[in-house]
């Protein structure tokens, strides 16, 4: 019962840390996105943007800086595990 009761905890510090980032980035960039007419930029640019093949250099170097932002959130949550598995 013990270990269902620390799973809970851990579930919800999560979703409580999903929900913080939500808040602190997408909605504030999304409204600033609405307000200032980017849409309308950011359509008319899909419409009209070529086609490549591939992800060429700046697709890799995002998806290196994705895996880089991923593994540091994992490496914090472990960290802190860890922290808090030694004190209690």
């Amino acid at each position: 019962m013990d270990h269902m009761s620390a799973v809970a905890k851990w579930w919800s510090r999560a979703a409580a840390v999903v929900t913080g980032a939500m808040l602190t980035l997408v909605v504030p960039v999304h409204a600033w996105a609405a307000s200032n007419g980017v849409a309308d930029v950011a359509i008319e640019a899909a419409k009209y943007r070529r086609r490549r093949s591939g992800f060429g250099f700046f697709g890799f170097v995002g998806g290196l800086c994705c895996l880089l932002v991923v593994a540091g959130i994992v490496l914090a949550i472990v960290l802190i595990a860890r922290g808090r598995r030694k004190k209690g």
